[in-house]
C-alpha cells in the first residue's frame, strides 16, 4: 500500500513539475543578472523584500480560507450587464499633452506628442497562466494587440499574470522598441524571445534619462512576485515618469506604506496617479491597498489628479465588482484639492484639459 501511494506521488509531482516547465511560467534569473540582483540593497536571503515587513497572507487567514473564498464568490463579482466602453483609434491618436487611455485593470496607454508608451499590457482575455480562468468581464476585452500603434516603451511593473501576460508579450513585441521592467523580469522576457537589447532592467530609485524631456525614476511598491512556486525572484516597482514637464506617477501594485510618502516628498508632486483601486481582500491587506488607503496614498504623493486602475475587468477578489470605486469616490468627495478622473475604458484623459469623470459603473 505504501510503495502505490509512494509510486502515485511521484508521478503527480513529475506531472506537476512537465507542466511547469511550460513557458507561460517565465524563468527565474540566473548568471550575470542574478549576480546583479544580488548586489540589491533590498535582496536578502535570496528574495526581495518590502521595505517593512510583509505578509502575503494575514496572521488571521489561511491560504485555505482564500481558496474556499475563491470558490464561493458573490454573484455581483462579475458584473451583470457588459462594461461599457469607448473605441479610440489609438494610432491616430493625437497628443499635445499626455493623454492617458485605459484598457481597464492596469492595462493602459500614455501619448505624448510623438512618445507612445504602454504599461501591463494584458490583452489575452485572461489573468491566469491557464486560459479558461481569470476571464475578463463581458465588454472589458474591448482592445487588442492590434489596435495598439508602435510602442517606444513598454513597462512592466511586476511579473504577476494580471499584469505580465505571455500571449501578450509575444503578439505585441514586434511593435515595442524598449521594455522597462523591474530588476529580473528581464529573465521572462529573453525567454518568450525578446532582445536582451530591448530590456532595461531597474531596482528601485533608479534614474533613467531617456531624452531630454523625457526621465523615468523606478520607485517602491509594497508587494510581492512570483509567477510558479517561488516568490521574490524579480522585483516589484512603481515608475515616475516625468514627459515633457508633466509629472506622472505609474503605480503598479501595492499595499498602503510610507513609501508613497516618501515618493511624494521626493518627486512630487505630481500632474496625475494612476493607483491600484480593486481586488483588495482583508485577508491580503498588506499588499493591496482598501479603497480609502488608495485616496490616503494619493494624498501622500501630493497629486492633482487619481485615476484608479486595477480595476473593472478580472474577477481577482471578493468583493462586488464596482464596490472599490464606490468606495474611493466616497472617500475623495470632500477633498477640494484632488480630482478624481473615471474614464471608461477607451475614454482619453488628456492633462490639464478633460478629465471624464461619468458614473457609468451603476447597473
Amino acid at each position: 500500500m505504501i510503495s502505490w501511494i509512494l509510486v502515485i506521488s511521484v508521478v503527480l509531482v513529475i506531472i506537476v513539475w512537465g507542466f511547469m516547465q511550460q513557458a507561460v511560467f517565465g524563468k527565474d534569473p540566473e548568471s550575470v543578472r542574478l549576480e546583479r540582483i544580488k548586489k540589491s540593497a533590498n535582496y536578502k536571503e535570496g528574495v526581495f523584500q518590502n521595505l517593512s515587513p510583509t505578509s502575503v497572507m494575514s496572521e488571521s487567514g489561511s491560504y485555505w480560507q482564500m481558496i474556499k473564498e475563491y470558490f464561493n464568490k458573490p454573484a455581483d463579482v462579475i458584473p451583470q450587464k457588459e462594461i461599457p466602453s469607448i473605441q479610440t483609434n489609438l494610432k491616430a491618436l493625437v497628443a499635445p499633452k499626455p493623454t492617458i487611455v485605459w484598457f481597464g485593470h492596469s492595462s493602459y496607454l500614455i501619448k505624448s506628442k510623438e512618445t507612445t508608451i504602454l504599461i501591463d499590457p494584458v490583452f489575452s482575455g485572461s489573468a491566469s497562466p491557464i486560459s479558461a480562468f481569470v476571464k475578463a468581464f463581458n465588454g472589458a476585452n474591448a482592445y487588442q494587440t492590434e489596435d495598439m500603434p508602435e510602442i517606444d516603451m513598454l513597462f512592466l511593473s511586476h511579473d504577476h499574470y494580471d499584469h505580465l501576460d505571455y500571449q501578450t508579450i509575444i503578439k505585441i513585441a514586434p511593435k515595442v522598441k524598449k521594455f522597462f521592467v523591474s530588476l529580473g523580469v528581464g529573465a521572462h522576457l529573453e525567454l518568450w524571445g525578446i532582445e536582451s537589447e530591448k530590456i532595461e532592467e531597474f531596482a528601485w530609485w533608479e534614474e533613467k534619462k531617456i531624452s531630454a524631456d523625457i526621465e523615468v525614476i523606478t520607485t517602491p511598491a509594497r508587494h510581492f512576485s512570483g509567477r510558479g512556486f517561488a516568490r521574490g525572484k524579480s522585483l516589484w516597482s512603481s515608475f515616475v515618469l516625468k514627459i515633457h514637464g508633466y509629472k506622472l506617477f505609474l503605480g503598479g501594485d501595492s499595499g498602503y506604506d510610507t513609501h508613497f510618502k516618501t515618493i511624494g516628498e521626493k518627486y512630487g508632486p505630481f500632474d496625475i496617479a494612476m493607483l491600484e483601486n480593486g481586488q483588495y481582500n482583508l485577508l491580503w491587506h498588506q499588499i493591496h491597498t482598501l479603497p480609502e488607503e488608495t485616496y490616503l496614498a494619493a494624498k501622500d504623493l501630493k497629486t492633482k489628479v487619481l485615476m484608479p486602475v486595477h480595476w473593472a475587468k478580472f474577477p481577482l477578489a471578493n468583493h462586488s465588482w464596482n464596490e472599490p470605486i464606490k468606495r474611493l469616490k466616497a472617500a475623495a468627495a470632500k477633498d477640494a484639492d484632488l480630482q478624481l478622473t473615471t474614464p471608461m475604458i477607451g475614454e482619453p484623459v488628456v492633462l490639464d484639459s478633460l478629465y471624464p469623470a461619468k458614473v457609468w459603473w451603476e447597473f
